[in-house]
């Protein structure tokens, strides 16, 4: 018989052994995963009658993971997107303890693997057009913070870039001494290239010489030199967008995220001609299959499939509604 034990020995060794060692996961999966145990912790004990670490693993179970779910939902605001990753980081867990423990884990324990993902609507993809993106990078002033924040909103333009990649690089992740390319780390560890624009290559070099940036420096850091956070990147791009809207007004009311900048090359590439292969491996997709959004998302390539084709000459016909009809209309 295997020792079932509480939470506090086993969710550090989910952590430790099994995806830091044994999967070998990446740190914004640890990072991803760990916001989860956190939320859910202070879920299990927000009535403060216990601690986490001496929580028993039998707390666990299908009801209190439905529970906490919906509260995510419903008192923290999370989309289903988001409810349905921390789910699949409870369900790891639990695959993994069902490895361990096999017929000894708790029965209702084992039931969390039965509560389904959520079904959702996906949202068409939001994005900027040229004259929008200029707008943003013209309001990020001339200080230090807005030559910093120039420089890694263009990157995220050039690169197409999740935000995490972008602020994990490194001086010595630019290719060359010319720096005429950048290698960006991306889901599943999977290493990419993608080169830049002549522009993009004159500021990154001006940027590194005014700041004099070691390779193992963060190529766009904060004041005192660590990389930038996810929030910290979100909180000045609001800052910019509410100044550019003053010049642009499509901005107005609209809402531009980082991620909203990976959409947009990717969109004027798939305009300009590009092949979905090409802008799938450009923005480290696992599949083409992901890039097809970008295509549902293009009116001006729906209408020009359109304009391909003749309308029907066929007029159409004039319903007259019978007798029964108008009377039922006339009854409602």
């Amino acid at each position: 018989m295997k020792t079932v034990g509480d939470l506090g020995i086993w969710i550090p060794r989910f952590f430790q052994e099994h995806l830091a060692q044994q999967r070998g996961v990446s740190a914004a999966t640890i990072e991803a995963y760990r916001n989860t145990f956190r939320f859910l912790l202070k879920f299990l004990t927000r009535k403060g009658r216990r601690v986490p670490h001496s929580l028993p693993l039998a707390v666990l179970t299908a009801e209190s993971v439905l529970r906490f779910l919906e509260h995510l939902e419903r008192e923290r605001g999370n989309q289903i997107r988001t409810r349905n990753a921390r789910l699949a980081a409870i369900r790891s867990f639990v695959r993994y303890l069902t490895d361990w423990l096999g017929p000894d884990l708790p029965a209702l324990t084992r039931q969390i693997l039965g509560i389904p993902f959520k079904r959702h609507v996906r949202p068409m993809l939001g994005y900027l057009g040229p004259a929008e993106i200029d707008a943003i990078l013209d309001a990020t002033g001339s200080d230090w913070t807005g030559r910093r924040d120039h420089l890694l909103f263009l990157l995220l333009y050039n690169t197409g870039a999740r935000v995490s990649e972008i602020i994990s690089l490194r001086v010595r992740d630019l290719v060359s001494s010319d720096h005429k390319q950048v290698q960006i780390l991306g889901k599943g560890r999977k290493r990419r290239t993608i080169p830049l624009w002549r522009k993009t290559r004159t500021e990154v070099r001006e940027w590194i010489r005014a700041n004099s940036l070691g390779p193992d420096d963060p190529l766009v850091p904060n004041r005192w030199r660590d990389a930038l956070t996810r929030s910290g990147v979100a909180k000045q791009m609001k800052k910019t967008v509410d100044r550019a809207s003053a010049q642009c007004s499509s901005l107005k009311g609209k809402t531009v995220s980082p991620h909203t900048f990976r959409h947009s090359i990717a969109m004027h590439m798939l305009e300009s001609g590009v092949a979905l292969e090409v802008i799938a491996l450009w923005l480290g997709h696992e599949s083409p299959t992901t890039t097809h959004g970008y295509v549902e998302a293009s009116l001006s390539m729906k209408k020009q499939a359109l304009d391909r084709l003749k309308a029907p000459r066929s007029k159409g016909k004039r319903f007259v509604p019978s007798d029964a009809l108008l009377s039922f209309l006339e009854n409602l």
